[in-house]
């Protein structure tokens, strides 16, 4: 292991070494100058101190060169430290420059990520008001008269949309005490139609939550056993000889009921077609309502017909008495016309004669021109 040791220092301990040989040299001089035996030894002293005086000169070129790399040294250090000290200050500024985008980037990513927990929190806040409003559904449709009133709220929306507001009538009770859910103001023929809500949801349900053989038999039947209590109870109620048409309309307000319906019981449907009753979902209903308003329009077209009719005539009498009097006020404008031209012609000759007696020249007149002049009582 070696020491590191400055050039100041190494100077310093050679020099020491030095005046210790001098001074070694100057005590055993005086015994070796008095005995001539030892005369090779004082000039091998002598020689020694001639290279000590040349080490020392030596040294003290050593040392001023050790000064100068000293120097150079520091110098070089100085050098360093202030390329160090740049370097480090580009190096803290790039750091900080950095830290300041991260710092942005960051909080741009916090502002980011609050506004995406805040939609988040509203999107919850959706869903929460929504389940609860498919838990307040499901209470509905788990009661028959909640859901006997969804279906009839569901009825009326649809019919008031479709139809003119004295078109149909809610609610509307039948000669024979039954009241139906809508009666369809049709003209004869067909006559006023019943639509009324059914929902078999209980039998519905219980088909789709089948898991055996057991249970789907069983969930069919109840199906096929409500849907067709539900037909033969509006065949019976609403379909009144004179009254109303010779048919009915089941209102299901559901489509996937009514999908059920006519994708895997078919008979059932037929069934209802030959009981008079046609089974329609809120789509299909929208449709059938839309061709009875074109029946609607039809009928009082038909019945204002004769007052259309009417109407013509009295135009026409009305456009007849306006072409007379025209013809009239075309004759009074040509006469008035012809009147204005005759003015005019007088107006004409009046200037004329004006300006004649402008030009007259009332100087004596002789003997001979008397007889050419005329007299006033002679104009005529």
């Amino acid at each position: 292991m070696y020491l590191n040791l400055s050039p100041v220092l190494i100077a310093l301990i050679l020099s020491i070494a030095v005046l210790l040989i001098l001074v070694f040299y100057l005590m055993l001089r005086p015994r070796f100058n008095s005995t001539n035996s030892h005369k090779p030894v004082i000039d091998h002293l002598n020689i020694v101190g001639d290279k000590i005086q040349k080490l020392s000169e030596g040294q003290e070129r050593l040392t001023g060169g050790l000064q100068t790399v000293s120097e150079a040294q520091a110098k070089a250090q100085l050098s360093m430290i202030n390329v160090m000290e740049e370097r480090l200050a580009k190096v803290q500024l790039q750091m900080n420059e950095n830290l300041s985008h991260s710092s942005r980037r960051t909080a741009q990513s916090l502002g980011d990520l609050q506004q995406r927990l805040s939609a988040i929190d509203k999107a919850q806040e959706k869903i929460t008001k929504l389940s609860g409003d498919v838990l307040s559904l499901q209470d509905i449709l788990s009661n028959k008269q909640t859901r006997g009133a969804f279906g009839e709220i569901q009825l009326t929306d649809i019919v008031s949309k479709a139809l003119p507001s004295d078109g149909f009538e809610l609610q509307a009770t039948l000669s024979t005490g039954k009241r139906a859910d809508c009666l369809i103001k049709l003209p004869n023929p067909p006559g006023p139609i019943v639509i009324d809500s059914k929902f078999p949801l209980e039998a519905y349900e219980a088909l789709r939550n089948a898991s055996s053989e057991t249970e789907t038999s069983t969930a069919v039947r109840l199906f096929r056993t409500s849907v067709r209590k539900h037909i033969k109870d509006i065949s019976e109620k609403y379909i009144v000889e004179g009254e109303t048409a010779d048919g009915a309309i089941l209102f299901l307000p559901s489509e996937a009921v009514y999908a059920e319906l006519h994708a895997n019981f078919s008979d059932l449907v037929r069934e209802g077609f030959s009981a008079r009753v046609w089974i329609v979902s809120p789509t299909t209903c929208m449709a059938t309502l839309n061709t009875m308003r074109a029946i609607l329009k039809d009928a009082r077209m038909r019945e204002q017909a004769g007052a259309i009719r009417n109407e013509l005539t009295l135009l026409y009498q009305d456009v007849d008495r306006l072409g007379i009097r025209v013809e009239s006020l075309d004759r009074h404008f040509n006469q008035a016309a012809k009147d204005i031209s005759d003015i005019k012609i007088s107006a004409d000759k009046a200037g004329r004669r004006a300006k004649r007696l402008d030009n007259f020249d009332f100087e004596e007149i002789s003997n001979e021109n008397l007889e050419k002049v005329i007299k006033l009582d002679e104009v005529k």
